[in-house]
């Protein structure tokens, strides 16, 4: 006991390792560890013929721990928990099939707070930038009722679920905003260097130039002059509206209420916003939390200013004793589909069902908006870039046809 507490409280640190397993094959691989000895003892009990284990420099290189890490990481400690894999040790193997050594630190230190007589809940609860308070309220949920393993494999669902809308969401809008920024560059070279040359090439000939070459040629005159300043302003901008995002909740709520007023966009975000609300009020409710403790949770994880306002409304609203279909009706912000869903599922006692059912409507949705608005965009990208580079070739090559037409 003295030396699991021992273990518990060492300092963890990185290690690299490599040798031979079973069948002679080379193998490598990283753990955290709280010393050489460790890593040895467990590789050996793993069958593992050790051949070199070096302890990583503080400053060694890592990869910060992302979402889709904590997702990966959730459904193999399902898988191994149904399997009945013991707690302690569905650690070690998840740590251990992890590359990223952030992960591998991050699930050390929560092994140690169980070892020593933390929950599992109040252990992710240390780390809250990872796990959420509705990962650690639905664990919690799970340990009480004894069915860790059904909630851990709900979680995992809803993380993959999470994950997957927000993929589609950054497709749909950064692909548009990369061709663009891409089209940019291009126009800005351009401007800065072939421009020039054929403004020194007309300016030798001395003949009076179309009103659209002339225009061309001052704004490359502008470009040539200021870019530093262009490009400088274009910078600090985004500097500085990306630091306003993060330290001003106003300008987030602001955003938030804007971009659901956009005319291709704005219905997308509704509806993985409904999509993510429905599911994560069933991932709640299906684990035993009490509705109005749900709800809560459900108000964080909305991702949206307006339907989080509105879901702590309809909390406060609940917690005195108002239907809850009620309440979505009067809040004004839920489509009727899922209010009328959640009316069944009030009647027949399968709520958690019915949202789930929503939530699925609205993942399809999503992907037929997201491949709707990609139809849309390519042909209306292709334009403006052909719209921009062809005025741009056309303005300089007009003189050129002039002179044609004067021999």
């Amino acid at each position: 006991m003295a030396l699991a507490q021992a273990t518990a409280t060492a300092k963890q640190v990185p290690f690299r390792w490599e040798g031979t397993d079973k069948t002679g094959k080379k193998v490598k691989g990283e753990m955290i560890a709280p010393g050489e000895a460790f890593v040895r003892q467990s590789l050996r009990r793993q069958g593992i013929n050790v051949v070199k284990v070096n302890r990583q420099g503080m400053f060694a290189k890592t990869r910060a721990i992302t979402e889709k890490d904590i997702a990966l990481f959730t459904r193999q400690l399902a898988t191994m928990l149904k399997a009945g894999v013991p707690l302690l040790q569905a650690f070690d193997i998840s740590a251990r099939s992890h590359s990223n050594p952030s992960l591998q630190r991050l699930l050390a230190e929560i092994k140690s707070d169980i070892e020593t007589g933390s929950s599992m809940s109040t252990a992710f609860g240390k780390h809250p930038k990872y796990f959420d308070g509705l990962f650690c309220n639905l664990v919690y949920a799970g340990e009480q009722a004894g069915i860790l393993d059904t909630v851990l494999d709900r979680l995992a669902t809803y993380k993959e679920k999470m994950l997957a809308i927000k993929g589609k969401i950054k497709s749909a809008l950064f692909y548009p905003a990369i061709v663009l920024t891409v089209a940019f560059i291009i126009t800005a070279g351009i401007m800065l260097f072939v421009i020039p040359a054929f403004k020194d090439l007309y300016g030798s000939s001395g003949q009076d130039l179309p009103a659209l070459t002339m225009l061309v040629m001052t704004i490359s005159d502008g470009f040539v002059e200021y870019w530093h300043v262009i490009f400088g302003g274009i910078g600090l901008a985004v500097f500085l509206i990306l630091r306003a995002w993060k330290r001003s909740p106003a300008l987030r709520a602001w955003m938030d209420v804007t971009i659901l007023k956009f005319p291709v966009f704005g219905p997308l975000i509704e509806k993985a916003t409904v999509a993510r609300w429905a599911r994560t009020f069933a991932s709640m409710f299906s684990a035993g939390v009490p509705m109005v403790e749900a709800l809560e949770s459900v108000a964080g994880a909305a991702g949206n200013h307006v339907f989080e306002q509105a879901t702590l409304k309809i909390k406060n609203d609940v917690a005195t004793g108002t239907s809850l279909t009620i309440c979505l009706q009067s809040s004004g912000v839920f489509p009727n589909m899922l209010i009328q869903m959640v009316a069944i599922g009030e009647e027949s006692g399968s709520l958690d069902s019915m949202l789930s059912k929503v939530a699925d409507f609205y993942e399809r949705e999503v992907d037929d908006a997201v491949a709707g608005i990609s139809s849309l965009m390519e042909p209306f990208i292709m334009v403006i870039l052909g719209t921009l580079i062809g005025g741009i070739v056309i303005a300089m090559y007009l003189p050129i046809f002039k002179m044609g037409s004067v021999v």
